[in-house]
């Protein structure tokens, strides 16, 4: 039987450099590709995230989203507030979440959410 062993969104961004510099700021390790190519990874503990340079990126209409499964929203929201972008405030959820939204100026959506207590 196969086994899926993790996931790594690619993020279409409109500049590599400034991408890699605000994950940086969002506390994740972040790299340039070595080859030819605009890309570049950005890793915090078990989570990693490619970023792909898209000249034809359009975050009206390409935009992406992820949903980023962490220990405490809270602490994270209060972290990420201020880092070139829109912060919402986290809520709790129905579905047994406490969690917010983070969008960055390439219009990606980041959902953060912890289990409620």
């Amino acid at each position: 039987m196969v086994t899926f062993e993790r996931v790594a969104p690619v993020i279409p961004v409109r500049d590599l450099d400034a991408a890699l510099q605000r994950y940086q700021r969002l506390g994740f390790a972040v790299r340039a590709y070595d080859g030819g190519e605009r890309y570049g990874f950005a890793d915090r503990d078990g989570v990693s995230l490619h970023l792909t340079e898209w000249a034809e990126h359009d975050p009206a209409s390409t935009a992406s989203s992820v949903y980023l499964y962490v220990s405490d929203a809270d602490a994270v929201q209060r972290e990420w507030s201020g880092v070139d972008s829109r912060v919402g405030e986290p809520r709790d959820t129905p579905w047994g979440l406490r969690e917010f939204a983070y969008v960055d100026p390439d219009g990606t959506l980041h959902r953060v959410g912890s289990p409620l207590s």
